[in-house]
């Protein structure tokens, strides 16, 4: 009997190399700027700058830690509070706990997917009464698409207090012709294997506030004073990216327009195809706004599609796709299970319901056209076999 043959992988995300690394990536090896920092690390944190608009940028080990001396820079510590969003990985909230705070986290609303302002603003209003405002807010721009800006910064500006922007997801995306990861007092971004331009690992942090970025690689690099031997007059991270890794960067770079372009046409394959399907609703994309489409998500109500997305995604398995429920909100996770939570209304948890409807599609830019019609006829297939089988259409 013939051995059967493995289908092809099909990965939700995965990094797209363009040839561009390699000038890069040599240069760093035939001047032997291996070590952490070079040119290539100068020149990644310019570009990077200078494409979204930022004064200055730096480049650290991952977007993680880039949120982490976001905080730190803010003067965040032991017994503090930031409001962070809650439909999103936990590496948006993880450096809050680093430094001894507490994270209370704030609701999605339906026209972005991401920060609720209602609930943020329910949120200040109980943190004023009780005297004890945030440090800060982190608002993430989940699958390339911006919160809404203007309504949230409104908000913290009425309070005083900075916001961090997470555009871990979003390089590439605009809002009202601006840059994504350039409205707070500091932007992030991420640079992991799956984004939409990636060094492997690595992440970077913008701002226009030099002077608090200057301090940023100061802490980024072990903390280390100004003086011939080792010294330290306080704590540090050892958080800077590779010159090596940054020559990955900066061959990405170039072909960032190329990425957004092909993620936004895979997307729009799948609308077309998908969007007629009964109870399939796609991620909006708020007016004024342009998305990068990192990942294709939608909803499916199983009432009106007669498919769950746990059924998707044991079919999509089986054929070796690799799909995923959107993010489980962090106040449902259990090592969360103790902090504040506001929702979107008193009777209404937006991210609960996305969480429990959401599933995100293979959406990478390597992707073929035949990957992506092998997908959408599998979930095309699995609809109508489970609609004829509750009766949902006449056989």
């Amino acid at each position: 009997m013939e051995q059967a043959i493995s289908k092809k992988r099909i990965y939700l995300s995965s990094p797209h190399m363009s040839g561009k690394e390699l000038k890069y990536v040599h240069e760093a090896f035939t001047t032997n700027w291996i070590a952490p920092l070079g040119p290539n690390v100068d020149a990644f944190e310019a570009e990077i700058a200078q494409y979204v608009g930022a004064s200055e940028a730096v480049a650290v080990s991952s977007g993680t830690a880039a949120i982490h001396l976001a905080l730190s820079l803010l003067g965040v510590d032991k017994g503090d509070r930031v409001f962070c969003s809650s439909l999103t990985f936990i590496a948006s909230a993880n450096p809050i706990v680093y430094q001894g705070a507490e994270p209370v986290f704030i609701d999605s609303e339906p026209e972005t997917w991401n920060m609720s302002p209602e609930a943020l603003q329910r949120a200040f209003q109980d943190a004023a009464l009780e005297g004890a405002l945030p440090k800060a807010v982190i608002v993430v721009n989940l699958y390339g698409q911006s919160a809404k800006m203007d309504e949230i910064m409104d908000i913290c500006n009425q309070y005083d207090v900075p916001m961090i922007e997470d555009a871990a997801e979003s390089l590439g995306s605009l809002y009202k012709g601006r840059a994504s990861g350039t409205f707070g007092k500091f932007g992030v971004f991420s640079f992991n294997g799956n984004k939409i331009i990636t060094t492997s690992g690595g992440g970077m942090l913008v701002s226009d506030d030099v002077e608090a970025l200057k301090k940023a690689r100061f802490l980024a690099t072990q903390a280390r004073d100004a003086a011939p031997h080792y010294q330290h007059s306080q704590i540090g991270y050892n958080y800077r990216l590779s010159n090596i890794l940054a020559g990955v960067g900066r061959g990405q770079l170039e072909v960032l327009e190329e990425r957004v372009s092909a993620r936004r046409a895979i997307f729009k394959r799948y609308y077309e195809e998908l969007s007629v399907l009964p109870g399939f609703t796609f991620m909006p994309e708020l007016r004024e706004t342009l998305s990068n489409r990192w990942l294709t998500a939608l909803t499916i109500d199983e009432d009106e599609a007669g498919v769950s997305v746990s059924d998707l995604l044991s079919i999509l398995s089986a054929e070796n796709i690799e799909a995923r429920p959107v993010w489980k909100p962090l106040h449902l996770q259990p090592v969360f299970k103790n902090n504040k939570y506001y929702s979107h209304s008193d009777h209404l948890s937006i991210s609960e319901e996305l969480f429990n409807r959401g599933i995100c599609l293979p959406s990478g830019s390597n992707m073929s056209e035949e990957d992506v019609d092998t997908i959408i006829n599998h979930i095309k297939s699995t609809v109508l076999m489970n609609q004829e089988k509750v009766g949902l259409i006449n056989t």
